[in-house]
């Protein structure tokens, strides 16, 4: 009975907390902020996307300017290519009544090849140089083998089934059922108009029934490309901004991508202290070769070195407060004379870096101090 009370009373002083039973579940969500890209994308990044191939580029957008001059180039050149065209027909039926030889098959199919050649190459070259002209403003010169490369990755069914159910690919869905849409209604509301008007071709001659055609063709074309012009415009906005989206960073990606392109801020102030304490030893081994230190007398101190050959007095090791205490102590040591001057020491600690000259206007100054220094260094000596 009495293990029994001990036993109760020592279990009723735990506290739920203290077993793991009834430990609580903690959910840290820092532990996924890193992993959140909500950082706008930085310079380097985009250049390396740049370098693999990954750009803002909007194929609608060529589409619609190779469609528009196409048929802007065509409806320029339609009354030529008409010209050049029956022209030759007329020459082909004429000639019909001859025998047929291989040389007079071989003929016509030249002249067919030159017909050809005359009327649809200015076509070609026009669409050939807008769209240089569209990918060129969209993307801008660039040569990269990155998207040649070979890339097992492609090649998996998983992956090609993650890209065909991806966001992307349902983006691109409904943007072509709505431009089917869209481009139909127009279509329907022009040739809803024009459809009437087909019977007036029976009391046409060929040229009138052609000439009215293209004029009913061009007037079409022209309307729905200029609907497709302002689709691509929105498309080439989507995908600048897409683009960014897929290059957004996290917190983390940023920190490391400074640190690989700046150095990692603990580093560098750890090798700028590294780089201090070497200069300080190295101005402090100075000292000792000194001719007097200059003081202030307790703030500063600039120690000076005078010989033979050189132009002025060399200031080679100079500081203020415990640099200065640490200066005058090892002038102690070796026995170099400390002189108390605060207009001097001043101004030396303004004017001249560690390994400087003295500037003319302390010469004198100067002068009369070393002067002093010798004398009684001479009289030491005697």
């Amino acid at each position: 009975m009495k293990c029994t009370r001990q036993y109760q009373s020592r279990s009723s002083l735990l506290r739920p907390e203290d077993s793991d039973e009834f430990k609580p579940f903690v959910f840290d969500l820092q532990r996924f902020a890193d992993d959140d890209k909500t950082e706008e994308p930085t310079a380097k990044k985009r250049s390396d996307a740049r370098k693999k191939g990954q750009v803002a580029r909007s194929q609608e957008l060529n589409a619609a300017f190779v469609l528009l001059i196409g048929f802007l180039t065509l409806r320029v050149l339609w009354e030529y290519i008409y010209d050049n065209i029956a022209q030759y027909t007329i020459y082909i039926y004429s000639h019909l009544a001859q025998s047929v030889t291989i040389e007079g098959l071989m003929e016509l199919f030249i002249g067919i090849m030159i017909v050809l050649v005359k009327t649809v190459m200015p076509i070609m070259f026009a669409i050939l140089a807008i769209g240089l002209a569209v990918n060129l403003y969209q993307v801008g010169f660039m040569i990269t083998t990155e998207q040649l490369e070979f890339n097992l990755d492609k090649l998996n069914p998983i992956n090609g089934f993650g890209r065909f159910f991806s966001k992307r690919a349902l983006v691109e869905l409904f943007k072509s059922i709505f431009k089917i849409i869209v481009i139909g209604y127009f279509l329907y509301l022009y040739l809803k108009d024009q459809i009437p008007l087909l019977p007036q071709f029976l009391f046409f001659d060929l040229p009138q029934s052609l000439a009215t055609a293209a004029d009913i063709i061009f007037t079409m074309a022209f309307q729905v490309i200029g609907v497709i012009m302002l689709m691509a415009a929105a498309d080439y906005a989507y995908q600048k901004w897409q683009m960014t989206q897929d290059l957004k960073m996290s917190k983390q990606e940023v920190k490391d991508e400074y640190k690989q392109t700046e150095g990692d801020p603990q580093i560098k102030g750890k090798i700028r202290q590294k780089q201090r304490q070497m200069a300080m030893q190295r101005m402090m081994s100075e000292v000792p070769k000194a001719d007097v230190i200059v003081t202030n007398p307790t703030h500063l101190a600039i120690a000076l070195r005078y010989s033979k050959g050189m132009v002025a007095p060399l200031v080679v090791a100079k500081g203020q407060d415990i640099v200065a205490e640490r200066i005058k102590q090892i002038a102690r040591e070796h026995h170099i004379m400390i002189v108390e001057n605060k207009a001097v020491a001043r101004a030396l600690y303004q004017a001249v870096e560690v390994g400087g000259v003295v500037p003319a206007e302390l010469y004198q100054a100067v002068a009369e101090i070393l002067a002093y220094v010798y004398r009684i260094k001479h009289r030491r000596a005697a």
